[in-house]
């Protein structure tokens, strides 16, 4: 049982790390490919296998999550996940990269906000993974805040550089 759950582990965290590298990734292409000031068939398929990474990022993430949960529950864990903040700061991490992607897809916020975001929280969730943040929900949500406003004008400044250079 302990190899399974080393396994589950380490998955867990080949999805969050995954999805970090696809979204840092897809961020690069994009400054690379606004340089024209136009997307086309090639740079959007690029786009396109990046977000079959982000997916596969995710599902590998929430599936060996779960499994961790259902094999904590059969173990009769001293704590059960569910009652840990870590736990509810992976979870809000997970849906906050679900909700924004979806909302990036449909418009519905600003890409240069919503790609900022979604990175900062595949980050956090990534650091999460490995153990590395903080265990406070509080100190986590601002953290993510800071992460969030620094990508953005990085992003930001980055975007006017690569449309300058053309």
């Amino acid at each position: 049982m302990a190899t399974l759950i080393l396994v589950l582990v380490f998955c867990q965290a080949l999805g969050a790390f995954a999805g970090a590298f696809a979204a840092l990734w897809g961020e690069i292409v994009y400054v690379l490919a606004i340089r024209d000031g136009k997307i086309d068939s090639a740079e959007r398929a690029h786009l396109r296998v990046i977000g079959n990474g982000l997916r596969f990022g995710m599902m590998l993430l929430l599936l060996s999550s779960l499994a961790l949960v259902v094999i904590s529950y059969l173990l009769h864990g001293e704590v059960q996940p569910a009652m840990t903040a870590s736990y509810w700061i992976f979870m809000t991490f997970a849906v906050l990269i679900i909700i924004i992607s979806w909302a990036l897809a449909r418009r519905n916020i600003p890409f240069a906000l919503g790609s900022a975001s979604a990175l900062a929280a595949w980050w956090l969730l990534a650091y999460l993974t490995l153990g590395q943040l903080p265990v406070s929900y509080g100190a986590a949500a601002a953290l993510y805040v800071v992460l969030t406003a620094v990508l953005y004008g990085v992003f930001h400044y980055l975007r006017i550089l690569a449309q300058k250079i053309k």
